[in-house]
C-alpha cells in the first residue's frame, strides 16, 4: 500500500484478506475502483468516482441467445426434470459426461453443438461402445431438456444412433453353472455367499440390495421402494435366502454389512462383489445375477406382469418383454423339434402297411 494517497480515496481488507479501494466523497456512495490499482484505468476510473460518475454496469447476454454449452448443462442440472426424474446413479454418470465435455468445449456455444459434432463425440469413444453410448444418452437428455424448454428449436441428437454391442446393456448374464461354481466357492454364512443370493432370490439391484434389512422384511414378505425409479417391489422371502440370511452375521439395518459392522455403499459393495466373482472364478457381476434371476422367471412361465413385479420395472417396460419372449421362442421350437425329423424316420402309426408288408401291384388290372 503507498505511503500517501489521494483524498477521497480508502484502501480495505476484504475478510479474505484482499486489498481492495473505494472512492467516497463526503456523506456520499461508497464506489469501488474494480481496476487494478496504479494503472492507467484505476486513475480513470478514480476521477470519476470522484466526479460522480457511476461505474458502467456490464451488459451481459441474453441467457437464451449464444449461451454457452456448460450454461445449458448448469441449467439443465437444477431443473426439476434432472432432480426427479433421474436416479441418482444416472446423475452421477452424466454429470461426469458432462464435466469432461465442459472442460473441453464449455465455453462454447450450445447452438453450435451439430448432429456431425454428437457423432464426432461418439466415434471418438467407440473403441468403449458402452462409453460411447453413455455419452449419447446423456447429450439426448440434456438437448431434449433444451429443445422443450425453448432453448433450442432442433435437437442435434436426433437421428444418431446407439452403437451396437455383443451385450446391450453392457452385463454379463450368470449361468447355472456360474452360479454352482460361486456356491463353491463360498457356502452358507459367508457373507459373500449372502450377497449372490440377495441378488439371485430378490432380483433388486445393488443400490436396493445395500440398503436391505430386517425392516424391510414383515411376515415372510419384503417391502422396498427402488432406488432407480421409485416403484414399489413387495416380494415373498424365499426359502433359500432365508437360510442364508440365518446363517449369515448381518448388520443391524442391513443384511450385508463391511468388516467393520457398517453398511456399504453401492459403489464399495460393486468393487468388493466383484473381487468375490473372481476369486471364485466366474465372470459375473452383481448386476448380472438380476439378468440370471430373470432369465429363471420367465423361462418359469412368469408372465410380463409378473416380471415388471417381481424386478421392479414399470408397466409397459420392454426389459420383461425381452426375458419373456425369449423364453417362449425357446418352448416353441422344443415343442416343434420333432418336425425336424424325416418323414421316413418316424415310426409307423398302429394298424400302417409298410413297405415290407405291402403286395406287389397286379399289373394286369391296369391293361385295357
Amino acid at each position: 500500500m503507498p505511503p500517501k494517497l489521494p483524498m477521497h480515496l480508502r484502501p480495505e481488507r476484504t475478510r479474505h484478506g484482499k486489498l481492495v479501494y473505494f472512492v467516497r466523497v463526503g456523506h456520499g456512495p461508497r464506489i469501488r475502483i474494480r481496476e487494478q490499482f496504479d494503472t492507467a484505468e484505476f486513475w480513470e476510473a478514480y476521477r470519476d468516482a470522484v466526479a460522480g460518475k457511476a461505474p458502467p454496469t456490464k451488459v451481459s447476454k441474453p441467457e437464451n441467445k449464444g449461451g454457452s454449452l456448460a450454461w445449458l448443462t448448469a441449467r439443465y442440472m437444477a431443473s426439476s426434470d434432472w432432480s426427479s426424474e433421474i436416479s441418482l446413479a444416472t446423475r452421477k454418470q452424466r454429470g461426469a459426461i458432462y464435466r469432461a465435455v465442459n472442460a473441453k468445449i464449455g465455453d462454447k456455444p450450445f447452438a453450435a453443438v451439430t448432429k456431425a459434432k454428437i457423432i464426432e463425440g461418439r466415434e471418438r469413444r467407440n473403441e468403449k461402445p458402452h462409453a460411447a453410448n453413455n455419452f449419447l444418452k446423456a447429450m439426448r437428455a440434456l438437448f431434449g431438456w433444451a429443445v422443450k424448454n425453448e432453448h433450442l428449436e432442433v435437437d442435434p441428437t436426433i437421428g444418431v444412433k446407439l452403437l451396437s454391442t455383443d451385450n446391450p446393456d453392457g452385463f454379463h448374464t450368470w449361468q447355472e453353472e456360474e452360479v454352482a461354481k460361486f456356491e463353491a466357492k463360498w457356502p452358507l454364512g459367508t457373507r459373500q455367499r449372502l450377497a449372490m443370493d440377495l441378488l439371485l432370490f430378490t432380483g433388486l439391484r445393488r443400490g436396493d440390495v445395500v440398503r436391505l434389512g430386517r425392516p424391510h422384511v414383515r411376515r415372510g414378505v419384503l417391502t422396498i421402494r427402488t432406488e432407480k425409479n421409485q416403484e414399489v417391489v413387495v416380494v415373498p422371502v424365499l426359502a433359500p435366502l432365508r437360510a442364508s440370511i440365518d446363517a449369515t452375521p448381518c448388520g443391524e439395518l442391513t443384511f450385508l454389512a463391511t468388516s467393520r459392522g457398517e453398511p456399504f455403499d453401492k459403489a464399495t459393495f460393486g468393487n468388493w462383489f466383484a473381487k468375490a466373482c473372481k476369486a471364485a472364478g466366474v465372470p459375473g457381476r452383481a448386476h448380472g445375477l438380476r439378468k440370471c434371476g430373470a432369465v429363471r422367471a420367465a423361462e418359469g412361465g412368469a408372465t410380463e406382469a409378473q416380471l415388471n413385479a417381481i424386478f421392479g420395472w414399470a408397466e409397459g417396460s420392454k426389459e420383461s418383454a425381452t426375458y419373456t419372449k425369449k423364453a417362449d421362442r425357446a418352448r416353441r421350437a422344443a415343442a416343434a423339434m420333432s418336425t425336424l425329423l424325416h418323414v421316413e424316420d418316424a415310426a409307423p402309426e398302429e394298424g400302417e402297411i409298410t413297405d415290407d408288408e405291402a403286395q406287389p401291384m397286379n399289373t394286369k388290372s391296369r391293361t385295357l
